[in-house]
Protein backbone atom coordinates (compact mmCIF):
# COMPACT_ATOMS: atom_id res chain seq x y z
CA UNK A 1 0.00 0.00 0.00
CA UNK A 2 1.17 3.34 -0.61
CA UNK A 3 2.35 5.70 1.97
CA UNK A 4 -0.99 6.69 4.21
CA UNK A 5 0.03 10.04 4.29
CA UNK A 6 0.38 10.65 0.19
CA UNK A 7 -2.74 8.03 -0.15
CA UNK A 8 -5.06 10.80 2.59
CA UNK A 9 -3.80 13.62 0.07
CA UNK A 10 -5.32 11.75 -2.59
CA UNK A 11 -8.36 11.24 -1.46
CA UNK A 12 -11.26 13.09 -3.22
CA UNK A 13 -15.17 12.44 -4.34
CA UNK A 14 -16.49 15.12 -6.66
CA UNK A 15 -20.66 15.82 -5.60
CA UNK A 16 -23.21 14.82 -8.14
CA UNK A 17 -26.50 15.45 -6.18
CA UNK A 18 -28.92 17.99 -8.01
CA UNK A 19 -28.41 21.68 -6.23
CA UNK A 20 -30.18 23.88 -3.51
CA UNK A 21 -32.33 26.57 -4.25
CA UNK A 22 -33.57 28.84 -2.06
CA UNK A 23 -37.26 28.59 -3.27
CA UNK A 24 -36.62 25.19 -2.24
CA UNK A 25 -36.40 25.69 1.49
CA UNK A 26 -38.76 26.41 3.86
CA UNK A 27 -39.50 29.62 5.26
CA UNK A 28 -38.88 27.62 9.24
CA UNK A 29 -35.21 25.79 9.46
CA UNK A 30 -37.13 23.25 11.82
CA UNK A 31 -39.64 22.39 9.47
CA UNK A 32 -36.64 22.40 6.56
CA UNK A 33 -34.49 20.49 9.34
CA UNK A 34 -37.73 17.88 9.39
CA UNK A 35 -37.59 17.32 5.15
CA UNK A 36 -34.16 16.22 5.16
CA UNK A 37 -34.19 14.07 8.27
CA UNK A 38 -37.29 12.32 6.89
CA UNK A 39 -35.18 12.06 3.90
CA UNK A 40 -31.78 10.58 5.09
CA UNK A 41 -34.56 7.58 7.13
CA UNK A 42 -35.88 7.20 3.99
CA UNK A 43 -32.59 6.62 2.19
CA UNK A 44 -31.62 3.94 4.72
CA UNK A 45 -28.91 5.82 6.58
CA UNK A 46 -27.10 4.09 9.61
CA UNK A 47 -27.10 6.36 12.15
CA UNK A 48 -29.03 8.87 10.97
CA UNK A 49 -29.12 11.09 13.66
CA UNK A 50 -25.50 11.02 14.60
CA UNK A 51 -23.74 14.05 15.03
CA UNK A 52 -20.75 15.92 15.83
CA UNK A 53 -21.09 18.18 19.14
CA UNK A 54 -18.35 20.77 19.84
CA UNK A 55 -17.96 22.90 23.72
CA UNK A 56 -15.57 24.97 24.39
CA UNK A 57 -14.57 25.08 28.16
CA UNK A 58 -14.25 29.16 29.43
CA UNK A 59 -11.68 30.48 28.38
CA UNK A 60 -12.64 28.86 24.72
CA UNK A 61 -10.87 25.70 24.57
CA UNK A 62 -12.92 23.33 22.18
CA UNK A 63 -13.62 20.09 22.17
CA UNK A 64 -15.62 17.87 19.87
CA UNK A 65 -17.39 14.37 20.01
CA UNK A 66 -20.51 12.36 18.63
CA UNK A 67 -23.72 11.95 19.94
CA UNK A 68 -26.78 11.28 18.94
CA UNK A 69 -30.08 13.25 18.50
CA UNK A 70 -32.82 12.22 20.59
CA UNK A 71 -35.33 15.09 19.81
CA UNK A 72 -36.12 18.16 17.49
CA UNK A 73 -38.53 21.06 17.33
CA UNK A 74 -38.96 24.63 17.00
CA UNK A 75 -37.66 24.59 21.07
CA UNK A 76 -34.17 22.98 19.55
CA UNK A 77 -32.39 19.83 19.60
CA UNK A 78 -32.22 17.47 22.18
CA UNK A 79 -29.37 14.87 23.46
CA UNK A 80 -28.28 13.38 26.75
CA UNK A 81 -25.27 12.53 28.80
CA UNK A 82 -24.14 12.45 32.04
CA UNK A 83 -23.81 16.37 33.25
CA UNK A 84 -20.59 15.48 34.92
CA UNK A 85 -19.00 14.50 32.20
CA UNK A 86 -16.56 16.55 29.83
CA UNK A 87 -19.00 18.26 27.74
CA UNK A 88 -21.31 18.52 31.05
CA UNK A 89 -18.39 20.55 32.83
CA UNK A 90 -17.61 22.61 29.42
CA UNK A 91 -21.42 23.44 28.75
CA UNK A 92 -21.86 24.46 32.69
CA UNK A 93 -18.84 26.51 32.33
CA UNK A 94 -19.53 28.07 28.68
CA UNK A 95 -23.54 27.13 27.73
CA UNK A 96 -23.00 27.23 23.87
CA UNK A 97 -22.58 24.52 21.43
CA UNK A 98 -22.23 23.73 17.96
CA UNK A 99 -24.05 20.61 16.32
CA UNK A 100 -22.91 19.37 12.89
CA UNK A 101 -24.97 16.08 11.27
CA UNK A 102 -23.51 14.60 7.98
CA UNK A 103 -24.89 12.41 5.59
CA UNK A 104 -22.83 11.26 2.83
CA UNK A 105 -24.91 9.48 0.74
CA UNK A 106 -27.35 12.55 0.65
CA UNK A 107 -24.29 14.89 0.38
CA UNK A 108 -25.67 16.96 2.97
CA UNK A 109 -24.98 18.45 6.10
CA UNK A 110 -26.40 20.94 8.51
CA UNK A 111 -24.98 22.63 11.13
CA UNK A 112 -26.74 24.48 14.49
CA UNK A 113 -24.94 26.94 16.50
CA UNK A 114 -26.60 28.24 19.75
CA UNK A 115 -27.15 28.23 23.85
CA UNK A 116 -27.59 25.09 25.53
CA UNK A 117 -30.06 24.36 28.42
CA UNK A 118 -30.96 21.02 30.56
CA UNK A 119 -34.10 19.72 29.81
CA UNK A 120 -36.50 19.37 32.88
CA UNK A 121 -35.92 16.32 35.41
CA UNK A 122 -39.81 15.29 34.18
CA UNK A 123 -38.32 14.91 30.52
CA UNK A 124 -35.14 13.68 31.40
CA UNK A 125 -36.99 10.71 33.14
CA UNK A 126 -39.13 9.86 30.39
CA UNK A 127 -36.38 9.43 28.09
CA UNK A 128 -34.50 7.78 30.45
CA UNK A 129 -37.23 5.44 31.06
CA UNK A 130 -37.57 4.36 27.12
CA UNK A 131 -34.14 3.28 27.64
CA UNK A 132 -33.25 -0.41 27.09
CA UNK A 133 -32.45 -1.65 30.51
CA UNK A 134 -28.36 -2.15 29.68
CA UNK A 135 -28.22 1.32 28.70
CA UNK A 136 -30.01 2.66 32.04
CA UNK A 137 -27.68 0.80 34.17
CA UNK A 138 -24.69 1.78 32.47
CA UNK A 139 -25.95 5.35 33.00
CA UNK A 140 -25.42 4.66 36.73
CA UNK A 141 -21.85 2.44 36.25
CA UNK A 142 -20.33 5.27 34.05
CA UNK A 143 -18.17 7.96 35.57
CA UNK A 144 -17.97 9.58 32.14
CA UNK A 145 -14.76 10.93 30.88
CA UNK A 146 -12.95 9.88 34.23
CA UNK A 147 -9.99 7.48 34.57
CA UNK A 148 -10.47 4.01 34.99
CA UNK A 149 -8.15 1.08 36.01
CA UNK A 150 -9.41 -1.70 33.66
CA UNK A 151 -12.43 -2.64 32.05
CA UNK A 152 -13.07 -5.34 35.13
CA UNK A 153 -14.09 -2.68 37.36
CA UNK A 154 -16.70 -1.66 34.62
CA UNK A 155 -17.54 -5.18 34.34
CA UNK A 156 -17.84 -5.43 38.39
CA UNK A 157 -19.46 -1.98 38.90
CA UNK A 158 -22.39 -3.56 36.16
CA UNK A 159 -22.90 -6.81 38.27
CA UNK A 160 -23.42 -4.63 41.23
CA UNK A 161 -25.91 -2.56 39.70
CA UNK A 162 -27.62 -5.23 38.00
CA UNK A 163 -28.19 -6.49 41.37
CA UNK A 164 -28.81 -3.58 43.12
CA UNK A 165 -31.67 -2.73 40.70
CA UNK A 166 -33.11 -5.74 40.47
CA UNK A 167 -36.55 -6.51 39.85
CA UNK A 168 -37.52 -2.60 40.46
CA UNK A 169 -37.55 0.53 37.92
CA UNK A 170 -33.81 1.83 37.72
CA UNK A 171 -34.07 5.19 38.75
CA UNK A 172 -32.77 8.64 36.75
CA UNK A 173 -28.83 8.93 38.03
CA UNK A 174 -29.33 12.51 39.63
CA UNK A 175 -26.00 13.56 37.30
CA UNK A 176 -27.84 12.68 34.38
CA UNK A 177 -30.12 13.91 31.94
CA UNK A 178 -30.90 15.85 28.75
CA UNK A 179 -29.04 19.46 26.99
CA UNK A 180 -31.30 21.39 24.27
CA UNK A 181 -29.46 23.45 22.08
CA UNK A 182 -31.53 26.28 20.77
CA UNK A 183 -30.35 27.79 17.56
CA UNK A 184 -29.77 31.17 16.84
CA UNK A 185 -27.70 30.04 13.21
CA UNK A 186 -28.88 27.16 10.95
CA UNK A 187 -26.76 25.99 7.68
CA UNK A 188 -27.56 23.46 5.25
CA UNK A 189 -24.93 22.11 2.77
CA UNK A 190 -25.42 20.87 -0.21
CA UNK A 191 -22.57 19.09 -2.24
CA UNK A 192 -22.33 20.11 -5.89
CA UNK A 193 -19.83 19.61 -8.48
CA UNK A 194 -16.48 21.38 -8.01
CA UNK A 195 -16.92 22.59 -4.91
CA UNK A 196 -19.23 25.24 -5.59
CA UNK A 197 -21.53 23.78 -2.86
CA UNK A 198 -24.88 24.91 -2.00
CA UNK A 199 -24.88 26.69 1.59
CA UNK A 200 -27.79 28.40 2.84
CA UNK A 201 -27.62 29.81 6.54
CA UNK A 202 -30.97 31.27 8.68
CA UNK A 203 -29.93 33.34 11.31
CA UNK A 204 -32.94 34.67 13.50
CA UNK A 205 -33.83 37.97 14.32
CA UNK A 206 -34.19 39.70 17.30
CA UNK A 207 -38.16 39.43 17.04
CA UNK A 208 -37.86 35.48 16.47
CA UNK A 209 -38.09 35.37 12.89
CA UNK A 210 -35.18 33.91 10.14
CA UNK A 211 -33.59 35.72 8.13
CA UNK A 212 -31.99 32.94 5.01
CA UNK A 213 -28.80 33.99 3.11
CA UNK A 214 -26.51 32.32 0.61
CA UNK A 215 -23.41 31.38 1.79
CA UNK A 216 -20.08 31.19 -0.99
CA UNK A 217 -19.00 27.56 -0.51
Amino acid sequence: MEDPIDYVASLRHDYVAQGLRRSDLDADPLKQFGTWFTAAIEAGIRDVNAMSLATATADGRPSVRVVLLKGFGADGFTFFTNYESQKGRELNANPYAELAIYWPQLERQVRVRGSAEKTSREESQRYFHSRPVGSQLGAWVSHQSEPVDARRVLDARLAEMTERFANREIPLPPNWGGYRVKPETIEFWQGRPNRLHDRFRYLRAADGSWQIDRLSP
